[in-house]
């Protein structure tokens, strides 16, 4: 077996180091021990205790101390980002580390497990990678989402609001049109059934009501203003006509006059039920007497010229309840469904 030569002598000097070995008087004399790598060689079984270097145990303690620190931040950040309890700490076994202390080469492996995840799960530590600015970017935009999710809303409720305003509006417009239309309807109605009312009232006054001429030409009407008439005004209708021609009743009624009345010429005047007087003047002759009764159409008298006239013409009159003011005649035969 190879063996290394002896090294030279050398005074013994107690070791400063930690842990350093001081002599021991009961034992003889110190040697010094040079080993060689068969004598260095590890029993199987046995934990080995390498060659002390110097400054290893600082450089170990500091590596420790380093990885200590590792995983007590690790630990720390995962608790701060998953808001679970921090996790206890196992320190691996010496072989496991036993090469800060010895050969590498010689060293048997232990785990490959870093100290900073020690104690650590693997989801644990995938949430306590995460970066900080991403987790509050992300706070962030759930913020902002959240917001616009809340101006969205509001924004569609405002929108659903005039919309519900304006169908409230357009629905209110149409009933109103409507309602315009169906009193508009009903009013053309009404109009339209009393102008039928009127008609067949007029129509049927017609058949008890006859103009006094057949043939005539209106010459004159009622309020004419002039100095042949001594009121100022004409007081009556004129219906121009040959003379001669027959003049009958307008309505039935009584003869309460019938004879010479000054200007008027020859006069008739027949008073009916109600109490109007009809005056025919400047006849030419008179064909009935005072206190007869007549119906509509009978003959009364003729046209003529008696009076103050100009020419042949019957004057016509209407004096309601007998009073000595006349009325238009015209507004008084159209009433009473005649049409001169």
């Amino acid at each position: 077996m190879a063996s290394n030569p002896p090294a030279p002598a050398a005074p013994f000097v107690p070791s400063t180091e930690p842990f350093g070995f001081a002599p021991r008087t009961d034992e003889g004399q110190w040697e010094e021990w040079n080993p060689t790598a068969e004598s260095i060689r590890p029993v199987r079984g046995k934990h080995r205790v390498s060659k002390q270097r110097g400054g290893g145990l600082a450089r170990s303690s500091t590596v420790l101390g380093v990885g200590v620190i590792a995983a007590v931040g690790a630990g720390g950040m995962a608790s701060a980002n998953t808001g679970k309890p921090p996790v206890s700490i196992s320190m691996p076994d010496l072989a496991s580390v036993s090469h800060v202390f010895g050969d590498d080469e010689a060293a048997p492996k232990g785990s490959a497990t870093a100290l900073s995840s020690v104690g650590v799960t693997t989801e644990d530590t995938a949430q306590g990678a995460r970066d900080a600015g991403e987790a509050l970017r992300d706070r962030i935009m759930a913020q902002a989402e959240a917001q616009q999710v809340q101006v969205d809303s509001k924004a569609q409720a405002v929108t659903e609001a005039t919309f519900a305003k304006q169908v409230d509006a357009a629905a209110t417009k149409a009933e109103q049109d409507a309602a315009a239309k169906a009193a508009d309807a009903k009013q053309k109605a009404e109009a339209e059934a009393k102008k039928k009312e009127e008609q067949a009232r007029l129509a049927e006054l017609a058949k008890q009501f006859k103009l006094p001429v057949g043939s005539y030409t209106i010459t004159g009407t009622f309020g004419q203003a002039g100095s042949m008439w001594s009121s100022g005004y004409h007081t009556g209708l004129d219906f121009a006509a040959p003379t001669g021609t027959l003049i009958k009743a307008i309505h039935s009624g009584t003869i309460t006059e019938a004879g010479w009345a000054g200007s008027y010429g020859y006069r008739t005047i027949l008073t009916l039920d109600d109490g109007t007087e009809l005056w025919f003047c400047h006849q030419s002759s008179i064909s009935v007497s005072v206190g007869q009764k007549v119906a509509t159409g009978d003959v009364i008298g003729r046209v003529g010229a008696t009076g103050n006239v100009t020419g042949p013409h019957l004057h016509l009159e209407v004096h309601p309840d007998g009073q000595a003011t006349g009325i238009d005649p015209m507004t008084w035969l159209r009433g009473n469904g005649l049409n001169p």
